[in-house]
């Protein structure tokens, strides 16, 4: 499997890449796990990414597109790609990198979540600042309100980034940069559309079978 997982801010990416990598023992290359991978390690991708990050400023493409390009490398013919590429010079770029690798995608997974229940399921949000356990003030509160589950520490937070506000300009983002991608995979005959407002588990087998289809050939 060579996947690419798409889809809006908090329509469960990451944690469904997680869990097919899981079920098929098949590498998750997460920009941001790779991003903080390479600069803890002191690469000198790494470094470069750690002057942007350090100052507050986006990682510029051609920086996270030499980050994903070491990481497909190793990789080679089995990854799934969470996060990138998010826009159509990144999606242009991995098409090079595995013509290089004289590979292909064999599958797009497109996950679906509407705006307004993205919203309200981000900024339901709390996350422990101690052990980093995330929960949700609806489908899943913590046992003792106020704290955590895992480590039992007291006062949950919401991130910065998960209030309603700032959800809504990231799917303003999304809409604008990304959301083309979807256009492009399914004119290839890759995209695999999977309704993401549902729960984890009948998500993750839609995902499954998705992620079977096998719409590309290596060399290709």
């Amino acid at each position: 499997m060579r996947l690419v997982f798409l889809g809006p801010p908090g329509a469960g990416k990451g944690t469904q890449a997680k869990l097919l990598s899981k079920e098929h023992g098949i590498p998750h290359l997460s920009t941001g796990d790779v991003l903080r991978e390479a600069m803890a390690k002191g690469t000198p991708t790494g470094l470069r990414a750690k002057e942007f990050v350090d100052k507050g400023y986006l990682v510029p493409d051609e920086v996270v597109d030499a980050l994903v390009r070491e990481r497909l490398e190793r990789a080679r013919d089995r990854f799934l790609l969470d996060g990138y590429p998010r826009n159509e010079s990144q999606a242009d770029e991995l098409d090079r990198m595995l013509r290089q690798l004289k590979t292909s995608l064999t599958s797009v997974v497109y996950i679906h979540v509407a705006d307004e229940t993205l919203v309200k399921r981000v900024s339901g949000r709390r996350s422990c600042p101690k052990c980093g356990e995330v929960f949700h003030l609806e489908t899943k509160p913590p046992r003792q309100r106020d704290a955590c589950d895992a480590c039992g520490s007291k006062g949950l937070v919401q991130r910065p980034d998960d209030r309603a506000e700032v959800v809504r300009e990231r799917l303003t983002v999304y809409h604008k940069n990304t959301a083309p991608l979807v256009e492009r995979y399914k004119a290839k005959g890759l995209l695999r559309w999977v309704d993401g407002d549902r729960p984890i588990d009948a998500v993750a087998r839609d995902v499954s079978k998705a992620a079977k289809q096998d719409g590309g050939a290596p060399g290709a």
